[in-house]
């Protein structure tokens, strides 16, 4: 009996389960709003862009997880989950993703470290954050599924719910997952990972950022899946 409930421990499907219905509630979530017929002065248009936004972050934080090995023990199914994700998200590529978050977390808050600005200044860090991170390959990507996906849905939910979400999410990832955690420097004498993080509040750092406001925890247990990050707060 112990033995069997060691083998399910080492396989717990529970990671790979949360990141596909994430997945699908991202899809069939996006797949009605793209045919909505919309009018601006519902005030439901602006929470699904926000809600859609949540989603892409979803996204995004389910191909960190698949970097940290956390998504499965299985390293198919793992990578598999990150490649996946990590093309919905704007056409991202997983293994050019993973080398430079691996960088982040080897060289955190310092020069070598592809995510940190030592200026401090938020729109100037996030400008060369994002100079990083996008490619003309994902911009020729972008533009031609929008040119292919027009012909099916309504430019204008596309920008709504597809184009806009997608750029919000990264301004969300970048400040609360980046910018809040590493700005200012730290004592490393005191903060051996160089992380800030954010007070104890469970539905706001949820909310914010999938927890991963409790940005010191998870460079203390980055194999730690997002969905269990509030517990070693």
């Amino acid at each position: 009996m112990n033995s069997n409930k060691a083998l399910y421990k080492h396989i717990d499907p529970t990671g790979t389960i949360i990141s596909i219905l994430l997945i699908f509630l991202w899809f069939i979530s996006l797949y009605f709003l793209l045919d909505w017929n919309i009018s601006y002065t519902m005030p439901l248009v602006y929470i699904a862009i926000l809600w859609q936004t949540h989603l892409y972050t979803g996204l995004f934080i389910t191909a960190h997880d698949a970097m940290h090995g956390s998504v499965s023990k299985n390293k198919t199914i793992n990578a598999f989950i990150g490649w996946i994700t990590s093309l919905l998200f704007a056409f991202n590529f997983y293994d050019r993703l993973l080398k430079k978050h691996h960088e982040h977390h080897r060289f955190v808050a310092t020069e070598e470290d592809p995510d940190y600005h030592e200026s401090g200044n938020l729109s100037l860090w996030y400008w060369e954050f994002i100079k990083k991170y996008v490619t003309v390959k994902q911009l020729i990507l972008m533009t031609l599924s929008l040119q292919l996906l027009r012909l099916i849905f309504p430019l204008e939910n596309l920008i709504l719910f597809w184009i806009l979400p997608g750029i919000l999410s990264t301004f969300q990832l970048f400040y609360f997952g980046t910018y809040i955690p590493h700005k200012g420097g730290h004592d490393k004498h005191k903060n051996k990972h160089n992380s800030g993080s954010l007070k104890k509040n469970h539905i706001l750092a949820f909310i914010s950022c999938y927890f991963f406001g409790y940005h010191y925890e998870h460079h203390d247990s980055p194999g730690t899946p997002w969905w269990r990050l509030w517990q070693i707060k």
